[in-house]
């Protein structure tokens, strides 16, 4: 059996029970633990039932489970506006299950991953991460990837970041000495992984993925939902100078605010321009979701993903300084056949937006971004 895995989703291809029920699936597995760590946990009743009776059962089964999440997520809480359940707040919602839960915060920083770990003590142990958050639009109106690692190596670095948050609720000490790398099986071939968290070590990996990108001699195919590092968009200017193919998607509006952020630093200038110069060259595609309000619908492009040659950039890790300072993870997978899988789905993504003749619109006015992405540093 292979030891990566992968799922996929994209806007209007799988309802939320569909996605509720491949992750209880997995989750329906543990045998001794179940380590949560969430950015936004929220769902509408028939997707929780799945969730939360899998998570009772397994408790009852002797299987420790702990929920660590994003405590920022209250303050634009939706609840006691007359709003619907479904759009009940993170800390609310996750109190609500009444499991063992942290709260977890960090100075103008997000705790922003999307992983889970099963058993990480044992020789079963496996990773589930991504893009993916565990909220209905997330689940159905979003583009978002899943990657599941069977590694106890790996487990074991995630494991002590999760405990690192469990100490207190504070993400600033996290995801020092945290990295790590095995080699697992995909396809029946070799796949390097290499894993890294922030903030502990957030300047490394923002560095890592650039002289990935560096590296690159034949294709990049991208997927996010917004860029603004410096080194990274200097590193695919580079690639552009080297005429090396560049093909992808990102979402429209949210790089439209980005940009509109851009336009009030002025040391960020060059950067709007930059972005343009990528977007025309490589001809990416955008998606133009909804602006957004915490009432909006929430339908992003929210993948973070790079495939560089051989290699497939992934996480929950977004392309900007802010997320250095996140509580985040980022992994460096290099397997040719992983890659051609990840490629296969950005091409029928972007083929779902691609407009006929349409121009890509310029920013004339504050365009609404979502807490996690508000990056535009």
């Amino acid at each position: 059996m292979d030891n990566v895995d992968t799922y996929f989703l994209c806007g209007g291809c799988q309802t939320a029970e569909s996605v509720a029920r491949r992750l209880a699936d997995f989750l329906s597995t543990a045998t001794q633990t179940i380590d949560i760590a969430i950015y936004s946990f929220s769902l509408c009743p028939e997707p929780r039932n799945i969730i939360e009776s899998t998570l009772r059962e397994r408790q009852d089964a002797g299987v420790r489970v702990r929920i660590a999440y994003d405590a920022r997520l209250g303050q634009d809480s939706l609840g006691g506006l007359g709003s619907d359940y479904c759009d009940i707040n993170t800390p609310t919602f996750v109190k609500s299950l009444n499991f063992p839960s942290m709260a977890v915060s960090g100075y103008q920083a997000l705790m922003h991953h999307k992983y889970v770990v099963l058993d990480g003590a044992t020789p079963d142990a496996r990773i589930w991460t991504g893009s993916l958050n565990w909220t209905d639009d997330a689940w159905t109106l979003q583009e978002n990837n899943v990657i599941i690692l069977q590694s106890p190596h790996l487990a074991a670095y995630y494991t002590h970041d999760f405990d690192e948050l469990w100490v207190d609720g504070n993400l600033a000490p996290s995801g020092t000495m945290d990295s790590g790398e095995a080699t697992l099986q995909y396809g029946g071939e070799p796949a390097h992984v290499l894993v890294n968290f922030s903030p502990g070590e957030g300047e490394w990996i923002d560095e890592a993925i650039a002289n990935q990108i560096d590296r690159t001699n034949s294709r990049a195919t991208l997927a996010f939902v917004v860029l603004t590092s410096s080194r990274i968009l200097r590193a695919i200017q580079g690639l552009m100078q080297r005429g090396v193919p560049i093909t992808g998607i990102y979402d429209e509006m949210q790089m439209a605010g980005v940009k509109y952020q851009w336009k009030m630093v002025p040391a960020n200038h060059w950067k709007i321009p930059a972005f343009e110069e990528i977007v025309q060259y490589a001809q990416l595609v955008g998606k133009t979701s909804t602006p957004y309000t915490p009432q909006s619908k929430h339908d992003f492009m929210h993948n973070k993903v790079m495939v560089l040659d051989d290699a497939v950039v992934t996480g929950s890790y977004n392309f900007s300084r802010h997320a250095q300072r996140n509580a985040e993870n980022s992994l460096i997978i290099t397997s040719p056949k992983l890659a051609e899988t990840y490629r296969r789905y950005i091409v029928r993504i972007a083929d779902q937006y691609r407009p006929v003749g349409t121009p890509a619109p310029g920013v004339s006015a504050p365009v609404g971004l979502s807490p996690e992405d508000a990056q535009g540093g």
